[in-house]
């Protein structure tokens, strides 16, 4: 089975993209399910409905998010009413929504488990002892896909090995630049430190860089609006054994638009 999973989504240019993007994938490498990090869908950081509706109508199945889950209030009720728009499973219980879905494919399912790091971040449930917690239930099935929003590289990589052989793959987000390090841990885990970034590729993070800049300078409070230009879109594909709930291939995917262009500048 394959799974692709898609990093961080920034603003509407990078809907757009993804949209743009996604039916061509889908077909090359005959993908199964899509997930993408979506909590900086809107335009201005966070999600919104229409951000998340957009996502969903471009073929991404199961929406992840991190800590500007709740950047906007106006997406509170949506989280309580799509079960396949998640929210950190380790964030308060009185949160909107939950953290954990299971994706029914008819002949098989895939859980679906959105996790945030507490490093340099906040200070929310352990990621770890809440995984430990999710996994109890005898319920779920047995392929099991976890995106872990961190900005620690060392947290991302002890979840990975704490869990390998326990979840059929683990990718991280957050840090919106892709890593090198796609393989399959020792006990049959899918894994990678971050998914990079769908957005501008001119930019800090889908930021305009002047402004990122700025912001480094002055640590002065600071605008940021997205960059515009040419896109990517990046992500990993795991290819998935239906009947281990391992993994069996891992491929770092990356798109982007007019390279041919850029190179000839």
């Amino acid at each position: 089975m394959k799974i692709l999973a898609i990093g961080d989504v920034v603003g509407g240019i990078g809907c757009r993209f993804l949209r743009e993007k996604l039916p061509g994938l889908k077909k090359e490498y005959g993908i199964d399910l899509v997930i993408a990090n979506g909590e900086n869908s809107a335009d201005g950081n966070g999600l919104t409905p229409a951000s998340a509706h957009f996502l969903f109508d471009s073929g991404v199945q199961v929406i992840t998010t991190g800590n500007h889950a709740f950047r906007r209030r106006e997406s509170y009720p949506f989280y309580e009413e799509e079960e396949c728009l998640l929210r950190p499973a380790n964030f308060p219980g009185a949160a909107p929504g939950l953290g954990v879905c299971v994706y029914d494919m008819g002949r098989i399912q895939v859980a679906v488990i959105n996790l945030m790091g507490v490093v340099y971040l906040e200070p929310l449930d352990n990621p770890f002892k809440k995984l430990d917690e999710i996994l109890r239930d005898p319920d779920l099935p047995k392929l099991k896909i976890v995106d872990f929003h961190a900005e620690a590289t060392g947290e991302k990589r002890a979840l990975g090995f704490d869990f390998d052989g326990k979840v059929t793959a683990i990718f991280g987000t957050h840090t919106h630049v892709q890593t090198a390090d796609a393989c399959i841990l020792p006990g049959g885990t899918g894994y990678i430190t971050d998914a990079g970034m769908t957005g501008t590729i001119d930019s800090v993070l889908g930021v305009k860089p002047e402004l990122a800049i700025e912001k480094q300078r002055s640590h002065m409070p600071v605008r940021f609006d997205l960059a515009a230009g040419p896109c990517k879109l990046e992500g990993v594909l795991f290819d998935a054994d239906e009947k281990t709930g391992l993994c069996k291939d891992v491929k770092r995917i990356q798109i982007f638009e007019n390279i041919v262009q850029r190179s000839q500048k």
